[in-house]
């Protein structure tokens, strides 16, 4: 079956929500939700999942709320942000058995395309074993091109999270941010919503920038 792309109806349906951003509201457009949202965004798995599962690594696209597409609702118990929707369409393309830690995300908001991919939040264990494969030349070099591949689409790093290097470590400038890291996340954006992503090439260009952030995640799962 041919995919047609997303609805245009969306990126009106996300703008009106982020500017109302309300229960009452929100449940006097639950018809447009649930088709131009919940059903939109679980059509769009179902369609990428085949293309998930043909490159390397391979991508988990689980259509279900919960599953590849994150709620609309939004947890406000801890933020001081108590707006109770997120105005935006959110895909998480897992690797295997990583549950949303490490994967490609995919961020239909009201006036652009985001994308990235990564590792986030190292545990111990992890993080000290990212940093002793950077500090291996060959290793790093296959990071960094991965790296590239992923620039090469418009992402980039996110800023690192420490101010220095870890006691006792030492690295060239132009490497020394990846040990100041404690997610390996590289992401990006479109300037306006692509016209792709509501026609049937739509399919098309996201796998192009899954393609592009694959080997990082490549990297990662080794």
């Amino acid at each position: 079956m041919r995919y047609p792309g997303l609805p245009r109806a969306l990126p009106r349906f996300l703008a009106e929500l982020a500017v109302e951003n309300s229960r009452d509201w929100f449940e006097a457009h639950r018809d447009a939700y649930e088709r131009d949202w919940k059903a939109a965004g679980l059509d769009l798995i179902a369609a990428l999942g085949p293309l998930c599962q043909a490159g390397e690594p391979r991508l988990e696209a689980v259509p279900r709320i919960g599953g590849s597409l994150k709620r609309i609702q939004r947890d406000t118990r801890f933020s001081a942000d108590k707006a109770p929707y997120a105005p935006m369409l959110h895909l998480v393309l897992a690797l295997p058995g990583a549950e949303k830690h490490r994967g490609m995300h995919l961020v239909v908001h009201p006036d652009r395309l985001g994308f990235g991919a990564g590792h986030y939040g190292l545990g111990p264990q992890a993080l000290a074993r990212f940093r002793d494969r950077v500090q291996d030349p060959e290793d790093r070099a296959a990071l960094l091109a991965a790296a590239a591949r992923a620039e090469a689409v418009g992402s980039r790093w996110d800023a690192p999270d420490l101010k220095r290097l870890p006691k006792g470590m030492e690295a060239e400038a132009d490497w020394e941010h990846l040990l100041r890291r404690k997610s390996v996340i590289l992401r990006g954006e479109t300037a306006g919503l692509p016209d792709w992503l509501f026609t049937a090439d739509c399919l098309a260009g996201l796998d192009r920038l899954i393609a592009a952030h694959r080997p990082l995640l490549g990297w990662l799962a080794r």
